[in-house]
Formats: C-alpha cells, structure tokens, sequence
C-alpha cells in the first residue's frame, strides 16, 4: 500500500468518481494523476445513497496498479454490485464515494473459533474468511452495523454461504487494515 500523503484522499476520490462518471456516459473532468496510481495496491469502492448502501465492490490483493483497481472497481461498485440495479445517471449526483486501500492480508494462527474472536480488533479488522472454496470479506467499516465479534463473524460465515454457527478445522481467517476516505458530508 502506498504512503499516505495529503493529497492521496482526494486523487483517490476523484479517480472514483471520473471511472463512475465515463461508465455513465457523462461528461467528465480531466483525468487526475497521482505517483500512488501506478503502485500495485487494493481497494474498495463503496457508494452511498441516503446514507445507505447503493454498491460496494473491491479487490483483496494487489494485483494491479491501484489506479487501474480504482477504476474497475468504481465501475463494477455502481454498474455490476449483484444486490443492487445498475446505478443511473441520474441517481449519480445523488450518491457519496467511499475509497478503502487495503493493506496486504494477514494469516491468523488460532486454536479455535474462540481464539479468533478474541483476537479480532473490532472498528480496526477486516476480515476474510475462508473454508474450501467458499470466502468472504468484510471491511473494518461493517463493525460500525455488527459491534459484537461473534455477531460479525457469524455474519461473515452466512456472507460466505455457510451457517452462523459453521466451525470446522479447515477454517482460515485472514485481517487486514484500511485508509479509507470519503466525500464530505
């Protein structure tokens, strides 16, 4: 993940919203450079309505520049977000940008599943877990809806297509940290 500068927030921020914006067919402002763009990094787009969830989608790893992930993920967050239709022209000017640049995964050692919610930061952790070929992540923001540890990560499981109360030896857990930046109120 890049070093967090001044003005990273607003570059990121801006790229978000030109990638929304061209994928609408809207006019759009020039292009915003910033050196962080062409470092490999991960992210998160997340979009609001009415303080609501109108699409959230991002990348874990970092695969790509973080620029070209902003972008595909701005787009996908408003157009391919699978919970929601295809975010409209004229919803856009409606709707708040949310970035989050992830910081590389870590593996979690633990004994058990008591071991792992004792563990976890709430307000400070993302999460993913994964069992087989089932996996799912929540950003460190989901604590804000579900405080409670065991409350998270039983919604994790079920995000994940596995009961609440789903334990198994093959379980992995991953964190990860976040700098996230958002429009203004």
């Amino acid at each position: 993940m890049p070093d967090i500068e001044p003005t990273l927030g607003s570059a990121l921020l801006a790229r978000a919203r030109r990638a929304i914006s061209m994928a609408l067919g809207l006019e759009v402002a020039a292009p915003v450079e910033h050196p962080a763009f062409a470092e490999r990094g991960a992210s998160f787009v997340t979009l609001k309505k009415d303080g609501e969830l109108r699409g959230c989608i991002g990348s874990i790893q970092q695969r790509r520049p973080l620029g070209e992930d902003i972008d595909e993920n701005a787009e996908a967050a408003a157009l391919r977000d699978h919970r929601f239709p295809p975010l409209t022209a004229d919803e856009w000017p409606l709707v708040s940008v949310e970035v989050s640049l992830l910081s590389r995964p870590e593996f979690m050692a633990f004994a058990s599943e008591q071991d792992v919610l004792e563990r976890l930061e709430p307000g400070v952790d993302g999460v993913i877990l994964f069992e087989g070929c089932r996996r799912a992540t929540f950003l460190p923001q989901v604590w804000e809806q579900l405080p409670e540890p065991r409350a998270f990560l039983g919604r994790l499981k079920q995000k994940a297509g596995l009961s609440a109360d789903h334990w198994s030896d093959n379980m992995m857990v991953a964190t990860y940290h976040v700098d996230k930046f958002a429009d203004p109120d």
